[in-house]
């Protein structure tokens, strides 16, 4: 079963983090990463840049809205994600658990319903 393993947090500049703290996490999540790896579980990781660097675009009544900035104005910016392939739920929050992310944010673990994988659709429920 493929799980998305989201990690919601405070932005970088809003959460008073030191340059070594930040090169500890970038460690940190290096070993992360390299462990899932290892575990044969990683099929992505995707560490996003800030939220002022998103653009949302909507199509409303046919026409397009394209608006700099997040979705959702809130302290908690969606900050990056790990996609795992693993044998059920309680192994996804064993993964979770060891996210150096869950220690100043949230893992959010959210199941993928339907996969594209070699030019096909795939529904996993």
């Amino acid at each position: 079963m493929q799980y998305s393993l989201l990690l919601h947090a405070p932005e970088p500049g809003d959460a008073d983090v030191s340059p070594e703290q930040m090169a500890s996490f970038q460690t940190a999540f290096d070993l992360y990463a390299k462990s899932l790896e290892s575990a044969g579980v990683l099929v992505a990781v995707d560490i996003l840049q800030p939220s002022s660097a998103s653009t949302t675009v909507t199509l409303r009544d046919g026409n397009p809205r394209v608006q700099d900035g997040p979705f959702a104005a809130s302290r908690e910016q969606l900050a990056g994600s790990f996609v795992v392939d693993v044998p059920d739920l309680d192994a996804a929050i064993a993964w979770a658990e060891k996210n150096p992310g869950a220690q100043y944010g949230v893992i959010e673990i959210r199941p993928s319903a339907i996969v594209y994988r070699g030019g096909e659709w795939i529904t996993t429920r």
